[in-house]
């Protein structure tokens, strides 16, 4: 990577973004707790992302596993601050390019263009109130959409599938197509943005291995009655669902 300190930032770039990986080790954030916005009352900040851990990748890739029924405990907001973060965190600031809109994430895009939309529908997480809240990456801090708890009616229009309502948090991505096929045109509707959401979505199961959650993706729902109840900007489309909280284990079952 030396080499590449000579190169123009425009290279730089460009090559960060071809070998899928960040340079350094950068800090995201100084240390910082769950904190309200001053000027809105349901706009946090979330804690700072942890930049180590005691689970190595291959433990979390050989203990993951779907799962499907969730304790009734409520989740912190630090394991949601990090399993936002896994998803969609930036971990590597860039104020010259616009289009990366803050940075290089913890997940590769094509044409670091990052047309997933992520959201996170709260029951249970101590210190944040219920609702529907849209997560930005640049801050690091979710701002709430719906002052209510839609996860019965989110679990209703995804064909009634009980985990929805159950977990504590529900991870929801949606996606703005045009952001990607603005430049790669139909290929980027039918495959990279795809190819997006696996990469987020495998960060966040991964992640919710090594906080010793459970996770699930959920792919089968009615589309518009998903739209209907995220309540989401026309130029979005529903992708992915993903319950996350404490798990059952088999011997409790």
């Amino acid at each position: 990577m030396k080499k590449l300190t000579l190169i123009a930032p425009s290279l730089v770039l460009f090559a960060v973004i071809t070998l899928g990986c960040t340079p350094g080790n950068q800090k995201v954030d100084q240390k910082q707790n769950l904190m309200k916005s001053e000027t809105s009352a349901f706009e946090y900040t979330l804690p700072s992302p942890a930049l180590t851990g005691k689970v190595s990748v291959e433990e979390a890739l050989s203990a993951r596993r779907s799962h499907r029924s969730f304790t009734n405990e409520a989740i912190s907001a630090e394991d949601l601050s990090q399993l936002l973060w896994s998803a969609y965190g930036i971990t590597y600031p860039l104020s010259g390019y616009p289009q990366t809109q803050g940075g290089l994430r913890t997940a590769p895009s094509a044409g670091a263009l990052f047309p997933l939309k992520i959201y996170v529908l709260i029951g249970k997480v101590r210190g944040i109130e219920p609702g529907v809240y849209r997560y930005s990456s640049r801050g690091h801090k979710i701002t709430r959409v719906i002052d209510r708890d839609v996860r019965e009616e989110l679990s209703t229009a995804a064909l009634r599938q009980e985990m929805i309502k159950t977990a504590p948090a529900v991870i929801f991505y949606s996606a703005d197509f045009s952001l990607t096929t603005s430049k790669y045109g139909d290929r980027g509707r039918d495959r990279y943005v795809c190819m997006d959401l696996g990469h987020s979505a495998q960060n966040v199961y991964l992640q919710a291995e090594a906080l010793h959650l459970g996770t699930c993706a959920i792919g089968a729902f009615n589309d518009e009655a998903v739209r209907n109840v995220m309540q989401l900007p026309e130029n979005e489309e529903p992708l992915y669902i993903m319950p996350v909280g404490q798990y059952y284990h088999r011997a409790e079952l």
